[in-house]
């Protein structure tokens, strides 16, 4: 019995096999512990095999891709399609046969394979994001502590560090001595914070510094190092991507349609994809927009022009997605950025 394609569905500890032939006939199902996958594939000869993309399936690839395998994973929304029996009959067997019908379909989609250097640049975005939130929500959390006590601090996480040192010493304001205690701890809280996400910018900035597409990325108006390492992180090798509307609709900053009969509905963007790639992108471009009007090269004057005729959100959207098509262009041909005139 040749296999030759083969769907995993990977957990914690139980894995589920499911493997079929050229002929699409069901030769291999079965149920392995963690300790007997990497033997079972060992003694398997090469050949196709699906992954859901998750947590750990990345670390899977590489290892089933070292035995000389040629493991692909794939989104779980796309693999869903081919489950039967729908969300009722999900379980372990019938997801690993769903896998292995995908990965066999010639038009599937699959999402590249990370390095372990990938991973490590994209785990100090991720914890460095959290504690951006972290931040975030203790300022609220401070700002509404002082207006409990008539307190009124201007929005702003900059403005509130200038004002508690003066609430902290203003012996006029009516605080607590026990609110006093609790709000300096709150404020040495808020200090740490941003120490610790000042090195996580240090770090991200010595690895953009040594990754020459991260600095080509660095070159376009509204990217810097945090948004470039990231790309290039989650991209890998943007030649997967057959054009730049294609990149642009992995990040989920294109229409979603709503078309049939020949008439075309378009709605607002689809936000599939990575939403930290998109936040970051949406983010850049209206940086760029609120500078758009002393400038006059093409894009900012279309920028400009869209900003006027819909708002300034939906133009930073555009903008977004004009800028995401660019960014294919520079990872894919590896082109230098030119600014059009």
């Amino acid at each position: 019995m040749e296999v030759t394609r083969i769907g995993l569905d990977i957990a914690k500890n139980v894995f589920q096999v499911h493997g079929v032939d050229k002929h699409g006939k069901t030769v291999i199902r079965k149920q392995l512990k963690r300790a007997e996958l990497m033997l079972f594939f060992a003694q398997t000869p090469p050949c196709l095999i699906g992954i859901e993309a998750c947590a750990g399936s990345h670390d899977w690839a590489r290892r089933l891709r070292a035995l000389g395998h040629d493991a692909r994973l794939m989104a779980a929304q796309f693999v869903s399609p081919y489950r039967k029996g729908g969300k009722a009959g999900k379980n372990d067997k019938t997801d690993a046969e769903a896998i292995c019908e995908a990965v066999g379909r010639p038009a599937m989609r699959f999402v590249p394979v990370k390095t372990v250097d990938q991973q490590a640049i994209l785990a100090v975005h991720r914890v460095r994001d959290s504690s951006v939130a972290e931040r975030t929500a203790l300022v609220n959390q401070i700002r509404g502590l002082l207006g409990e006590y008539g307190v009124v601090v201007p929005q702003g996480r900059e403005r509130l560090q200038k004002a508690l040192p003066e609430v902290l010493e203003d012996a006029q304001c009516e605080l607590p001595p026990l609110f006093r205690a609790i709000l300096a701890e709150l404020t040495d809280r808020l200090r740490d914070l941003n120490t610790r996400i000042a090195h996580y910018d240090d770090l991200i900035d010595a690895q953009a510094r040594v990754m020459p597409q991260a600095t080509r990325l660095m070159a376009m108006p509204g990217i810097g190092p945090v948004t470039a390492t990231a790309l290039v992180a989650s991209v890998g090798d943007a030649r997967e991507f057959e054009s730049g509307r294609q990149f642009a609709a992995w990040l989920g900053l294109v229409p979603k349609q709503y078309s049939s009969g020949g008439k075309s509905r378009l709605g607002g963007i689809s936000k599939r994809g990575d939403s930290y790639l998109r936040r970051l992108l949406v983010h850049g471009a209206r940086s760029v927009l609120r500078l758009a009007a002393d400038k006059t090269d093409r894009v900012n004057r279309w920028a400009q022009s869209v900003k006027g005729r819909r708002g300034e959100n939906i133009a930073a959207v555009a903008l977004a997605a004009k800028h995401a098509r660019q960014v294919w262009v520079l990872l894919a041909k590896e082109q230098d950025f030119c600014l059009a005139a």
